[in-house]
């Protein structure tokens, strides 16, 4: 059998799954209402309902397998509120403890950066200026808790206001817009 491999831009506001099997979630918006569903079709990890970006889609176990369970970069632009310096980037870098199913857990060491260049990403509206500065930053991390991004910033003093994963190991997000979708060669 011929598998199907595919990169989508997931939009703010999508779950990352094509049907729901929880009543607490019957409102939610799915991917199948953007995305035909193919026979066996899969989401290979997940990206929370307010993150979004670049989500592999596969109907082959294994290819989900070897990106899920082994220690691939994953790289998110994330929008923090306040202005973020080096130090704090450092502080990322070396690992934060965050709370991961109830107990205590140090990230591992991750690649941080600030973002100057912003252009690439998509404008979305966050929340008006009056609030106060933001910044972009870039953090790529090889495992993958729950919300653990978020976690790492809000640690730090600086909670994400948007989250946006560009890579996954080779796979980039390149120029898509949200909602598109794009064969990939595996």
């Amino acid at each position: 059998m011929a598998h199907s491999y595919y990169k989508i831009y997931k939009p703010y506001g999508y779950l990352s799954q094509f049907v729901n099997h929880q009543n607490k979630r019957k409102n939610k918006k799915l991917l199948s209402e953007i995305y035909e569903l193919f026979d066996g079709m899969m989401a290979v990890g997940r990206l929370d309902e307010k993150s979004e970006g670049l989500l592999l889609l596969t109907t082959d176990g294994k290819f989900s397998h070897s990106i899920t369970s082994f220690p691939i970069e994953k790289e998110y632009h994330v929008m923090v509120d306040g202005i973020i310096n080096q130090e704090y980037i450092s502080v990322l870098e070396k690992g934060v403890v965050i709370s991961v199913a109830g107990k205590a857990y140090t990230t591992k060491p991750c690649k941080a950066r600030i973002l100057e260049d912003i252009s690439h990403i998509i404008p979305r509206f966050v929340r008006a200026e009056k609030h106060g500065p933001t910044s972009w930053l870039s953090i790529t991390i090889t495992e993958g808790k729950f919300r653990q991004v978020r976690k790492m910033t809000a640690k730090i003093g600086f909670p994400t206001l948007r989250l946006v994963r560009v890579r996954i190991g080779d796979y980039t997000l390149d120029t898509m817009k949200p909602s598109e979708i794009a064969s990939i060669n595996y």
